[in-house]
């Protein structure tokens, strides 16, 4: 009897587990949904609603059963015995409904009307970042982020749609927490962000007028939340960056081939009877007679020893990275904070570099009653950079590989060759040697106080004081390359500014008839800035365990110098904000702003901007395509103002000269500039058409963006004729154009029921920057390299077109030439080389950049990549420039070079009597192209029940690999350095790959995000 009871109790039980339950889900109109993931709740069961929204899976009578789609809000449903189930759910429209920072505000993101993108606090913390920059880069379409190599603390260079000024500046404004920086951006802590928000066209930026030319980056900062819990969070990772590969030189068999094959090329590598010493072959007697090889007692030592020095591998290592971020979010609907304190630290792969940064942030807001409210962001931070202007690195590119680095005592050698330029890199590392040390102190501050007038009109007051305190120490020691035994120099620099500003804020919000929304702000703004600095340079430092602490004990000094800059900006704004129904959009904005950069004349300038926007899709005739979540279509034209010169340009100035009284020397001053009082803004004007799009319940999202902006009145230093004393004057002269297209979108291609998710975020931007006049019209600037109808940056050069060959002896002669050297185009066919031969080979402005990042998350898992690329842009190669002599004195990169038996139409027989072959600048331009594999990223997720056995809310673990892999013809097959790794020289705008820079790296972390 017991066992027939056992066997009937599981019949029972199995057939409660085993019983299926069907249902059909709909939205609430009624409408079916396929494609609705439905589960058991606490298992594995699942399916999947078809075409008619029908559904039916094993399932427990007490069992309960999720139902979650993209865009709409999940929904759990308890059976209580029912074995059917019918579901309505909700649109969730948060994403629609998402809040946008705007300037002076924010909008629901379906009702913007201008170019605005966002970069949220997920993506910021998907990889360890040291900067902003770096969580922009290939993820905002149209922002275009230029890493500055890998050395600790460098900034990455950001251009918004590209150059418009070639004096004026192209750097976007910073503002943080509603306040405008004066400073860099750099000194922020990433793990404070709370999202980002990139302004673009000129509808969206006008608001902040004479600042907005290039973009504006609103970043907002994590606040305090009225949930009444305190949250307790850590955010940690260490790490180890390692160098992706070392530039690749003549190891020592091959360097001592090279040198012989440049004396061979100028008849002087000979044997003891006074025979030419055909090329791939070595003769100890030729060897003596050439000055870098036997002719140095060190070199011939390492040539009958096989010396092969790796100098590289002598001060590359691996560097170390760290980053500790503790976070405490809380409050109450009185109060709300958010407090943190962040420790950064990034040790690179040179001796003496590293950078550091330690920060502390209070954000508190108060309601002190329902009409008084107050708050303030407050930001304290203090860097220490070692090594900004310092790269011993470089030094052993050129250091000869036949001779050693230490004696036989373990000593460095000082000196390992007879060449008095080369001296050993080894030497700069020495600690003291060389000290390059720039500490920062900030404290940048935003204070508000709103007031709610009546129901929909507010007051608001902002207040951001800024302080910024550097000081920067050189100290040069006689051990090293610089002095050459002679006396220590040092010098010391210090810089204080300050900067505030002012704003007063007015807005008004009002719906009428349920319909009719309407948004009025009214801005008054001011901001001032004062910049001092004081800077003493000395020599003879009596010990140099002073460094540059102690400069009155030097012996000479060289120069003192101070200086003292102050601008200030006094604006106005309105902008009005108006919509129908959520379906036709508008915003009207003016700003005008006042700069006493500018002349007596034309302090002000005024900025308006207009934009409409139309919610197709909240149209009736689109109410049934259920596929169409947004479509909204946004045009706009605004004007924004450049006022990026140097305080005191409309000024004639003075500078001191030296001249003789009588038999006595004296000092006097002279008129150094032509003042104009007439010198005013710099305006671009842009026409922005957007379409933002929502499909399939959120499966596709994005915006497509069409520009085009003219810049007019350009600040230019208009050429003058020598003869009345002066070289120019700067003048509104000139127009540049840029014109694009930028697409960015999101898709998920697989959101299962099993937990199993994937999506795709994916960025394109194309710009075409062109000059269209200049002071003289439509005509070109040869001098600098200025061309109508070009980008601002163009290189114009001779052309290569490969090596004279054997069978071309007499044709090279004709053009003054010789077999093996570097033949170049005669463009115009006169049969000979000319000026008038230099042709335009390219830009550093890319064809276009893409930016793709795919994500994975299953049961806890998450796995996520992120490639990034720059295509067909030209780069101008510093270490085939200064690297690439060709003359066999020093060591250099290796490059195929022509020998007789070698007939390549890469690069020239290297010839000894020449420093650099002819025509040796066409070796330096190379295709920019790039892929970079920038971060992979593999996390887990531990659930709530185990965080909550350790005492945690949430933890989750993961390790990165940043830059693992680029991908670069200019790396692969002519043996250059980082391709992205570029700096823009002040002179004449020309962008190169810098000799100064350290090689790539990539970095391997592990950390942990812990919320308590």
């Amino acid at each position: 009897m017991l066992i027939g009871l056992a066997v009937i109790l599981s019949v029972q039980l199995t057939q409660a587990q085993s019983r299926t339950v069907s249902g059909k889900v709909s939205d609430v109109g009624g409408s079916p949904l396929p494609g609705v993931s439905v589960t058991v709740k606490g298992t594995s069961q699942g399916a999947i609603t078809d075409a008619a929204g029908k559904f039916s899976l094993p399932a427990a009578s007490n069992a309960v059963l999720v139902f979650s789609y993209i865009g709409y809000k999940a929904q759990e449903v308890s059976l209580g015995g029912k074995t059917s189930v019918d579901v309505a759910l909700e649109e969730d429209a948060a994403a629609l409904n998402e809040v946008v920072v705007v300037g002076y505000g924010a909008q629901k993101k379906s009702q913007t009307t201008g170019a605005i993108s966002q970069v949220s606090a997920k993506q910021i913390q998907e990889m360890p970042i040291t900067s902003l920059g770096q969580a922009m880069q290939g993820r905002v379409a149209g922002v275009d982020v230029s890493q500055s190599g890998s050395r600790p603390g460098a900034v990455p260079k950001i251009l918004i749609r590209g150059r418009r000024s070639f004096n004026a500046g192209n750097d976007p404004l910073y503002v943080v927490d509603g306040i405008p920086l004066s400073a860099g951006y750099e000194d922020l802590n990433p793990s404070d962000i709370q999202s980002m928000e990139v302004l673009k066209d000129a509808t969206a930026t006008a608001i902040y007028g004479a600042r907005g030319a290039n973009g504006v980056v609103i970043v907002t900062t994590k606040r305090g939340a009225v949930k009444g819990k305190t949250t307790v969070s850590f955010d940690t990772y260490g790490g180890v960056s390692t160098p992706l590969d070392k530039i690749k030189l003549f190891n020592g068999p091959e360097f001592l081939e090279f040198v012989r094959e440049a004396y061979r090329a100028t008849n002087l590598y000979k044997d003891a009877n006074g025979n030419p010493v055909p090329t791939g072959v070595g003769d100890p007697a030729a060897d003596a007679k050439v000055a870098v090889l036997g002719g140095d007692p060190a070199v011939a030592r390492g040539i009958a020893n096989g010396t092969n020095t790796d100098w590289q591998d002598l001060l590359l290592h691996n560097g170390v990275m760290q980053n500790h971020s503790l976070g405490v979010q809380g409050g109450n609907d009185k109060t709300q904070f958010y407090i943190s304190g962040g420790y950064f630290q990034d040790k690179g792969v040179t001796d003496g570099l590293d950078f550091t940064r330690m920060s502390l942030r209070v954000n508190i807001d108060h309601n002190i009653n329902k009409h008084l409210k107050v708050g303030i962001s407050s930001y304290t931070m203090y860097s220490i950079r070692n090594g900004e202007n310092l790269n011993p690195f470089a030094m052993t590119i050129q250091q000869n590989p036949l001779a050693r680095p230490y004696d036989d005592n373990g000593n460095i050698i000082f000196s390992p060759t007879n060449d008095a330029l080369l001296t050993n890199p080894l030497a700069e590392i020495v600690p003291g040697a060389q000290v390059d040390q720039t500490k920062k102190y900030r404290l940048f501050n935003s204070l508000y106080a709103e007031v709610k007038i009546l129901e929909g009109l507010k007051y608001r007051v902002n207040f951001g004081p800024d302080f910024t305190i550097t000081r920067w120490g050189r100290f040069i020691g006689a051990a090293t390359n610089a002095r050459k035994g002679g006396d220590a120099q040092a010098s010391s620099q210090n810089t204080v500014g300050f900067n505030w500003t002012l704003e007063n804020i007015l807005t008004y919000n009002k719906t009428f008839s349920g319909k009719h929304n309407l948004g009025v702000t009214l801005v008054h703004s001011i901001q001032k800035d004062n910049y001092e600095t004081f800077r003493t340079d000395v020599q003879g430092v009596p010990a140099e365990t002073q460094q540059f602490y102690n400069l009155g004990n030097a012996s000479s000094v060289l120069g003192v110098g101070s200086s003292l800059t102050q601008w200030t900006i006094n604006s106005y704004m309105a902008r009005i904000n108006y919509d129908f129904n959520d379906k036709y959009l508008l915003t009207a904005t003016i700003r005008r702003d006042g700069s006493s950069r500018f002349g007596a004349n034309t302090k002000y300038g005024n900025f308006p901007g207009v934009a409409l926007g139309w919610n197709i899709s909240n149209e009736t005739f689109l109410k049934e395509v259920s596929w169409i979540d947004l479509l909204k279509l946004r045009v706009g034209w605004g004007v924004v103002g450049n006022q990026g010169v140097s305080p005191y340009q409309t000024q004639g100035l003075l500078t001191r000269t030296a001249y003789a009284w009588g038999t006595a020397a004296a000092f006097g001053y002279r008129p150094n500039t032509i003042g104009n009082p007439d010198l005013k803004w710099e305006s671009s004007a842009t026409a922005n058409i957007g379409l933002d799009f929502s499909f399939l319940r959120g499966r596709i999202q994005g915006s497509l963006e069409l520009y085009e902006t003219n810049t007019t009145d350009l600040l230019l230093s208009d050429q003058l004729p020598g003869s009345i004393g002066f070289g120019s004057v700067t003048r509104n002269v000139g127009q540049t154009r840029n014109k694009g297209i930028e697409l960015g979108f999101t898709t998920v291609n697989v959101n299962s029921p099993s937990g199993f998710k994937w999506t795709t975020d994916f960025t394109f931007s194309k710009n075409k920057e062109e000059i269209v006049s200049l002071y003289n019209g439509k005509v070109d600037d040869l001098g600098n390299r200025w061309f109508i109808g070009h980008p601002l940056n163009s290189y114009y050069d001779y052309k290569k077109v490969g090596i004279w060959q054997s069978n071309e002896a007499d044709l090279a002669k004709s053009y003054g030439s010789e077999v093996g050297q570097i033949k170049v185009q005669d463009t115009n066919k006169d049969g000979k080389i000319t000026a008038d031969d230099r042709v335009l080979l390219g830009s550093d402005i890319p064809n276009f950049n893409a930016g793709f990042t795919t994500r994975f998350e299953y049961k806890g898992f998450d796995l996520s990549a992120f490639l990034f690329g720059r295509f067909g842009n030209m780069i101008v190669s510093g270490f085939h420039q200064n690297r690439n002599q060709l003359a066999g004195r020093y060591e250099q990169i290796k490059v195929d070079y022509w020998t007789p038996n070698n007939p390549t139409n890469e690069f020239p027989r290297p010839k000894s009597t020449q420093e650099f072959p002819v025509y040796n600048t066409t070796l330096i331009y190379f295709d920019g192209t790039f892929i970079k594999l920038r971060n992979i990223n593999f996390g887990y997720t531990f659930s709530p029940r185990i965080a909550k056995k350790l005492g945690m809310e949430s933890l989750r673990v993961y390790t990165s690999i940043q830059q693992p892999k680029i991908w670069s013809v200019y790396r692969d097959k002519y043996n250059g350095i980082d391709p992205e790794a570029t700096i823009t020289s002040s002179g004449n705008g020309t962008t190169s790959v810098s000799e100064n820079i350290v090689p790539a790296t990539s970095v391997t972390t592990f950390g942990l995000n812990i919320r308590f």
